[in-house]
């Protein structure tokens, strides 16, 4: 199941909102509302908790930086502003990036990649019957009962179901653990863990599921299991 990213611009210059919408329309599977009035932005923001925020600093009678420091504290967000002066402040209040008008869709694009993986590690969230894991651009829900097993990559976790979807996602094996009940998993291999209640067989050396998929097991984890 996938989600929309929820985007707010906030810019008093009506052009600099109409390129950052057409980049979020050439990205796609983003849903952006701009504002030329701050505080109008601002109100949006609080009552709607979008994902990713993108704040111009320098706005007339009010400064984007005051904004940011009100902004929810799980607000990712992202200056956009033709004054480099405020590059320092900008990372000092934790902004995602600094984009320096006029700037390119390539620099728009990684920006707002490195917004998604500050959701990715800040913003995953863990309820007794399901967690919600980012792939991609997308809000993936998958049910605990679902989930067989789950295998290290390079800088990812790779999410096996028993639906037969995998999922595949940029959370590292050691943090997606801690989203995982601790009663229902088990690490059994510095690559792997698995759903205690999907195990068929088990030995000091491997572990069959009951998919018949069987999974090696460390030596460090073959007390613990």
């Amino acid at each position: 199941m996938g989600a929309t990213i929820k985007c707010v611009a906030i810019d008093d210059e009506p052009l600099a909102l109409d390129i950052i919408r057409n980049f979020c329309q050439r990205l796609g599977g983003i849903e952006i509302t701009t504002f030329t009035q701050p505080l109008e932005g601002f109100n949006h923001i609080v009552d709607t908790r979008p994902d990713v925020v993108f704040l111009d600093i320098e706005m007339g009678d009010v400064d984007g930086l005051s904004i940011a420091r009100r902004l929810p504290a799980e607000t990712c967000f992202i200056f956009t502003t033709a004054y480099l002066r405020y590059a320092l402040d900008g990372f000092d209040l934790d902004a995602v990036d600094y984009l320096h008008k006029p700037f390119s869709y390539a620099r728009f694009q990684a920006a707002f990649n490195k917004a998604i993986r500050r959701l990715g590690q800040n913003q995953i969230q863990s309820s007794g019957q399901s967690i919600v894991v980012k792939q991609d651009y997308n809000n993936i829900s998958i049910p605990i009962d679902d989930i067989i097993y789950v295998e290290a990559m390079e800088g990812y976790s790779k999410i096996f179901r028993l639906s037969g979807n995998c999922v595949v996602t940029r959370l590292i094996l050691k943090n997606l653990l801690q989203l995982l009940p601790e009663t229902d998993f088990v690490r059994v291999h510095r690559s792997f863990v698995v759903n205690r209640s999907k195990i068929r067989t088990f030995s000091r050396t491997k572990i069959t599921l009951t998919n018949g998929v069987e999974i090696p097991v460390g030596r460090l984890y073959a007390s613990t299991l």
